[in-house]
């Protein structure tokens, strides 16, 4: 069984950083793709970012040059790197692991979830 465990998240005024780290366990599962979602109250889940075990990334346009994910596979940990945060980053953060190689952008790809870290930013 494959368990994600995130940390790092809470509350921070806009244009502050937070660093997002995400430990995960793998038992006999291949995890390839890893990244971060979220989502925030009224809305759907969306991917934030991902990463592949090679370390190719992909961002959402709305993240793109103040967000940066990064993984280390030697500790089974992926990070997400928040800069220039804004209230519209509010939500509640999911770290996320594909047996395929790339992240989708659809949940539904996603095999395995943390529980989720909440994200707040003040105006």
């Amino acid at each position: 069984q494959v368990q994600l465990v995130e940390s790092g998240g809470g509350l921070v005024q806009a244009g502050g950083s937070l660093r997002l780290s995400c430990a995960y366990s793998i038992s006999i599962v291949s995890i390839n793709a890893m990244g971060w979602y979220r989502q925030a109250p009224g809305k759907q889940r969306e991917l934030v970012a991902g990463i592949t075990r090679g370390g190719s990334t992909k961002y959402a346009d709305s993240v793109k040059g103040r967000f940066t994910i990064s993984r280390d596979n030697a500790k089974n940990t992926v990070y997400l790197q928040m800069n220039s945060l804004k209230p519209e980053d509010t939500a509640v953060y999911y770290c996320a692991a594909a047996r395929r190689a790339t992240m989708s952008t659809s949940e539904y790809d996603v095999d395995y979830w943390g529980k989720g870290t909440l994200v707040t930013v003040s105006s």
